[in-house]
């Protein structure tokens, strides 16, 4: 789900908080020495985001935040920002030329460059998160 976050709206900030979980206080985000990313220049989107980047030639930026359940994606298109909300269950990332996520039939691929790489420790940040998520529901079948 992508929303328009330019103002700060009430109903937008429960719907996030209900789907990703809320934010992480102050001592928990410090424990996990940050839980956003550095910008990261976009460089390839899916065919239902392009309304949500920048036409011409200006680069579009991201940063990646995580919470509890999930992660926001949020989107700089000018002066209006959008955020895509992406709980774990439906995150998959992909490492190729730079590195892309996918969800919810969207995807978006971030350039393989010098920010790029300040973020790798972030990203294992947020695949370890995402396997922490995932471990919880890890049926053992009984023989």
């Amino acid at each position: 789900m992508v929303l328009e976050t330019t103002y700060k709206e009430k109903k937008y900030d429960e719907l996030i908080d209900d789907l990703v979980g809320k934010r992480f206080g102050l001592f928990q985000a410090i424990k996990m020495k940050g839980i956003g990313s550095k910008r990261l220049a976009i460089e390839n989107v899916s065919m239902n985001m392009k309304n949500f980047i920048n036409t011409l030639a200006d680069t579009t930026f991201a940063n990646i935040e995580l919470r509890p359940i999930g992660i926001l994606i949020r989107i700089n298109k000018g002066l209006r920002n959008f955020t895509w909300i992406i709980p774990y269950y439906q995150l998959v990332i992909y490492k190729s030329n730079g590195s892309s996520i996918h969800a919810q039939g969207r995807f978006i691929q971030f350039k393989n460059d010098r920010n790029f790489k300040e973020n790798k420790a972030f990203f294992n940040k947020m695949l370890d998160e995402k396997i922490k998520y995932d471990a919880q529901f890890q049926f053992h079948p009984t023989w």
